[in-house]
């Protein structure tokens, strides 16, 4: 049972749902600048239907966790429950409750795809593709709101007759979801179109559930261009993407800030909850836009990890201590699942023997990721340097073996009698014999172990 209070839809500033930017440091710098709710990145229901809870002491957050490979789907914190809404994409009622009741006790309120017009997302039956299917959107809802605790809301583009808009939003309305957004564009429509607010108007005086305006970044510049927009739309809030994206700091009353501070926040945020490199750099280069340009833009678009990416804003020292600190308190980071667990999935899925498990379980073992951008030629990958290290010695070269489960590889490294593997699961067979050979070269001394840290090969 939630111990916070149901979440209120009106008059609220809101932090759009925004594939890639709306993880864990950006809601919280979101918060930080004044927004009232923070939605979630769109999260595919068959990901998170999979996922194990795991709560992270060192982090202070709670992750959902793959357990195919410990990458982390959601991490959210105690400093975002009662503000922090799951966006969802689903086209399955059954698998869309599955995960409501996985996920209700961390999250403030659930929301539900229908105007996401990606290929992606029209292809599994979700998004957009549910406005063409009233009937199936209003049972999705309707099964959440009749078995979930929290608020459930749904997010939908305009249709091209406005009447046909309202008479859907009158169906999705008399499910008992708690609000919704409406993006003021069509499923055809792309950011360089106007939007429609009169049509937002007209639907907001034909329900009485509040409806969250979306879809005017493009006249967002300033605090008071955002109740400018919801003004305009009739609406009850307004929800903020692309302006937000570029300038979170829009969210601010008092002004937005420069952008330096405003990556300065957010870099520090993505230290302190120990965000994908990838990730972070992505949101990073949406703030700097044109800046990307200058000579600072293009050492910034060279980097690979999160210590390099902090190094440019002079917060090395700040990413290396906090990362020692994490690696001291156990944080398992990007890859937080119990290795144990990881192991007994894949026994089950690969019908492996106790004999061969053991086998497998014998060599020596890290948690090792093999990330390819940190290598600039061939002659540097771990492979050829342990190759070129067995041909010095005189030694034998090494051999590998590669199981698969699903789509996922690991593999062993022999060489000179021992045995070495990353516990970490690849996406294909070569670079998990990296990882292997990763794990070999760090045991025979030939790699540094803090420079594997820094740059997130080594994850535990």
């Amino acid at each position: 049972m939630k111990k916070h209070q149901r979440l209120d839809y009106r008059n609220k500033l809101i932090l759009a749902p925004m594939v890639r930017v709306g993880t864990l440091p950006m809601r919280l710098l979101a918060l930080e600048m004044g927004a009232d709710i923070v939605y979630t990145e769109e999260l595919i229901d068959l990901k998170l239907i999979k996922s194990i809870r795991r709560p992270n002491p060192a982090l202070g957050t709670v992750d959902f966790v793959d357990p195919s490979d410990g990458t982390i789907i959601f991490r959210t914190c105690p400093l975002e429950t009662s503000k922090v809404v799951l966006q969802m994409g689903t086209s399955d009622a059954a698998r869309a409750l599955a995960v409501g009741k996985l996920v209700q006790c961390d999250i403030a309120g659930l929301d539900i795809n229908m105007g996401c017009p990606k290929e992606f997302s029209i292809k599994g039956g979700m998004g957009a593709a549910l406005l063409a299917e009233p009937d199936k959107a209003a049972h999705i809802l309707r099964t959440l709101c009749s078995q979930l605790d929290i608020p459930i809301t749904c997010k939908i583009r305009i249709l091209p007759d406005p009447m046909d808009t309202i008479n859907l939003v009158q169906k999705l309305a008399a499910t008992g979801i708690a609000a919704i957004g409406i993006h003021a564009r069509t499923r055809d429509e792309r950011p360089q179109h106007r939007p429609h607010p009169d049509v937002l108007r007209a639907v907001a005086s034909a329900v009485d559930i509040p409806i969250i305006a979306n879809g005017g970044s493009r006249e967002m510049h300033t605090f008071e261009d955002l109740h400018k927009f919801q003004e305009l739309c009739g609406a009850d809030s307004v929800m903020v993407a692309r302006a937000a994206q570029l300038n979170v700091s829009i969210f601010r009353r008092e002004g937005v800030l420069p952008i330096d501070e405003v990556i300065d926040k957010y870099l520090r945020l993505c230290i302190n909850y120990d965000n994908a490199p990838h990730n972070t750099k992505y949101c990073v280069q949406s703030i700097l836009r044109e800046l990307q340009e200058t000579p600072r833009g293009k050492r910034f678009l060279q980097c690979q990890t999160l210590q390099q990416i902090c190094e440019i804003w002079h917060l090395g020292d700040y990413c290396r201590r906090r990362q020692q600190e994490l690696k001291d308190h156990g944080n398992a980071g990007r890859a937080n699942v119990i290795l144990s667990e990881c192991l007994n999935n894949k026994r089950q899925k690969l019908d492996l023997s106790e004999d061969a498990m053991e086998e497998y379980e014998g060599v020596i073992s890290r948690k090792m990721a093999f990330l390819r951008s940190t290598y600039t030629s061939d002659t540097q990958l771990p492979k050829t340097v342990l190759y070129v290290h067995a041909g010095r010695l005189g030694k034998q070269p090494p051999c590998y073996e590669t199981q698969r489960c699903d789509k996922l590889f690991r593999a062993i490294c022999s060489y000179d009698g021992q045995r070495y593997s990353s516990s970490f699961w690849e996406k294909n067979k070569k670079q998990a014999e990296q990882g292997a050979a990763l794990v070999a070269l760090l045991e025979l001394g030939q790699l540094n172990e803090k420079d594997l840290y820094d740059n997130g090969s080594l994850i535990s």
